[in-house]
């Protein structure tokens, strides 16, 4: 399928009740996956991303339930967040971060689940210092070894981490991933496995570097496969907005995107 084109399989949302329908449909095969792989549904976090969605259509998303939403680019994440200040609302930032706008996420996001070079650390260390507070951050990890992506490669994970205790204002929870964008189901789990297998090596080398251990995992395409290999938050925008027309290419550095969230 062309990610450009928006897809017959995930139908705009625009009422309340398209919304409250979407979200139960995500939230059921989320229940029969966790089922299939032995797990409790409870173990799943869904994380709606609204990346090109407005903030009136937003709105409609919130009144069905989402409470937690996630952006791909800061910029957008932060016009959405300031013309919803009215809602009870929490942020994820979980596209590349550029060290320039590490003040902007400290001003307004709960977690950062795409943490995947020092500088970034740093940048954000040193802004949340200056604002006194703590961030939630999970590292990414390329677990696809495509070089358009960003994240760390598996084998720099471990003492990457370690690192990251020299940033006590970044509360390290977990990974994240992409994975490759393919119909063939054993390369998509073969990168959820991965990132598994690299958390438990970081566990072996000491449990509290990734304080909950979350793996964040699957997006609309492949959410289900993913949490049959452990996922503990998926990352889900189209199964529950509707296709979005804009291109991945616009949020990765290259038109070869990863699943669509």
């Amino acid at each position: 399928m062309d990610q450009s084109t928006p897809s017959a399989d995930y139908p705009e949302a625009a009422t309340i009740a398209d919304f409250e329908a979407n979200l139960a449909a995500v939230h059921a095969n989320i229940a029969a996956a966790a089922a299939r792989a032995g797990r409790r549904a409870e173990e799943v976090r869904l994380l709606p991303i609204s990346k090109t969605v407005p903030a009136e259509r937003v709105r409609l998303a919130v009144a069905a339930g989402c409470r937690h939403l996630g952006e791909n680019k800061v910029q957008e994440a932060k016009a959405k967040a300031a013309a919803l200040a009215d809602l009870d609302l929490s942020w994820s930032v979980v596209g590349h971060l550029q060290t320039n706008k590490a003040k902007d996420v400290v001003a307004f996001a709960d977690e950062f689940q795409a943490l995947d070079s020092v500088r970034v650390a740093q940048a954000l260390d040193r802004r949340l210092q200056a604002a006194d507070r703590t961030l939630d951050v999970l590292v990414q990890v390329n677990t696809s070894a495509e070089p358009q992506k960003y994240g760390l490669d598996p084998d720099e994970v471990p003492e990457f981490v370690r690192g990251l205790a020299e940033y006590p204002t970044l509360r390290v929870q977990g990974l994240m991933t992409l994975a490759v964008f393919s119909a063939d189901t054993d390369l998509v789990r073969r990168c959820f496995r991965r990132l598994r297998d690299v958390r438990e090596r970081v566990r072996d080398m000491d449990a509290d570097l990734l304080g909950a251990g979350e793996l964040s995992m699957g997006m609309s395409g492949d959410y289900e496969v993913a949490i049959e290999e452990g996922s503990t938050c998926v990352r889900v925008g189209q199964a529950i907005f509707g296709a979005r027309a804009t291109p991945d290419s616009h949020y990765w550095p290259s038109a070869v995107g990863p699943a669509s969230s």
